[in-house]
């Protein structure tokens, strides 16, 4: 395992106390910045994102990170609003992300007992072999808190269902993301963000 902090992006994102947190209990150090130099030399790199897709966008944009963020070659994770932003766009504002994996997010549709935005617990089913799913049960629970979402693709490691299937864990090459939130997802949170620590 690397020996440098994990930096968490400043892309606005509402979630970084309970990231740091779980972060310190893996014993890693982390870091909330949008400093270039200090992103470049981080060991792993994290997208928290609670809000909005065109605000994040805005904000990684004002600070020259919509072009840093593609070229980066350590992992990197984009966890909840954070994994969209490394899709084409948003239908939320229209918005234009990072374009770093092809795809666009969409809204749920609203219906009896499916409220949106969905705020719960989802089994997560695998569809791909992957290091992050190692040690993790086939259907395990994870925390979910969003709208907007993902159609499944190739890059789609494990899914989820809420009307409909959805990406709910992608990766590609050093590129991963997360649409639940393992740092509120308990053990097996725990274990996928370690896991992303491992590689």
């Amino acid at each position: 395992m690397a020996a440098g902090p994990v930096v968490l992006v400043d892309a606005g994102g509402a979630n970084i106390a309970s990231l740091k947190f779980a972060l310190a209990r893996l014993g890693r150090e982390s870091l909330f910045t949008a400093d270039e130099a200090t992103i470049r030399s981080a060991s792993h790199v994290i997208i928290p994102g609670v809000g909005a897709a065109a605000d994040a966008m805005a904000r990684l944009q004002a600070n020259g990170l919509d072009r840093l963020i593609p070229e980066l070659r350590q992992p990197i994770l984009g966890i909840c609003l954070g994994m969209q932003l490394l899709f084409e766009g948003s239908d939320e504002d229209h918005a234009r992300c990072l374009g770093i994996l092809p795809g666009q997010a969409h809204r749920f549709t609203p219906a009896p007992g499916r409220p949106v935005p969905q705020m719960g617990w989802n089994a997560l089913v695998p569809r791909a072999q992957h290091p992050l799913l190692e040690g993790v049960a086939d259907e395990a629970y994870v925390y979910f808190v969003h709208s907007y979402a993902l159609p499944v693709s190739r890059h789609t490691v494990a899914s989820a269902n809420y009307g409909e299937e959805f990406a709910a864990l992608v990766a590609s090459e050093n590129f991963h993301g997360a649409q639940f939130h393992p740092e509120r997802s308990g053990p097996v949170g725990e274990r996928i963000l370690k896991n992303f620590l491992d590689l």
